[in-house]
């Protein structure tokens, strides 16, 4: 499978997914056909938001893709890890980081939360929302101002993209020689559609 048609597989099942028409599946059937071995076509990073679920959002049944799930849909050395797996031990031809309209995660970051743990999550966030300008009132910075907020979501999956294939060089390796492809999206909570950047 080449990385194009990856992308095109998912983009169809996210077209299946908006027009409530999911493919009929076996499931124990493929159960059965991956239990002694998987061969997943993609890996999708998103964020932990119960709405953003990828294997629903791009119907895709069970072996079919890699999924790494953490709020805020930024990389670490473990992800990236998982990703390198994904890619050069199991096969899979494409990365998609999939962020998502009205994300908590990037709500907290625009807000400052601090709360235990999630304070440092959301600092990993912090480069997105310095990088997005506008507006420049710091009354307008905020959870309460959607347009930011997208904008910030926007750019934060961007910035993940970046850091993917800055910080992997094997990625950025299979990258370069057209064996994968490395993409950022966007997940509509209100219409179900998936927009890919």
């Amino acid at each position: 499978m080449t990385p194009a048609r990856a992308l095109e597989i998912l983009a169809e099942g996210n077209l299946r997914f908006r027009e409530n028409r999911p493919m009929a599946r076996n499931l124990t059937q493929q159960v059965s056909d991956t239990s002694a071995g998987q061969w997943p076509f993609a890996v999708v990073l998103n964020c932990i938001d119960s709405r953003t679920s990828a294997e629903l959002l791009f119907d895709v049944g069970i072996g079919d893709i890699f999924s790494a799930r953490i709020a805020g849909n930024f990389i670490n050395e473990d992800i990236l890890g998982s990703m390198e797996f994904g890619c050069e031990v199991a096969g899979a031809r494409l990365i998609v980081v999939m962020g998502h309209t009205h994300c908590g995660a990037i709500k907290g970051a625009c807000d400052d939360v601090q709360l235990g743990h999630l304070t440092g999550l959301l600092a990993k966030l912090k480069p997105a929302l310095a990088q997005v300008s506008e507006p420049s009132d710091p009354a307008q910075r905020s959870s309460g101002n959607s347009g930011f907020v997208q904008s910030v979501a926007r750019k934060n999956v961007a910035l993940t993209v970046a850091a993917i294939r800055e910080q992997s060089s094997i990625l950025n390796g299979l990258e370069a020689a057209g064996s994968i492809q490395i993409v950022g999206s966007m997940y509509d909570v209100e219409t179900g559609a998936v927009d890919f950047l």
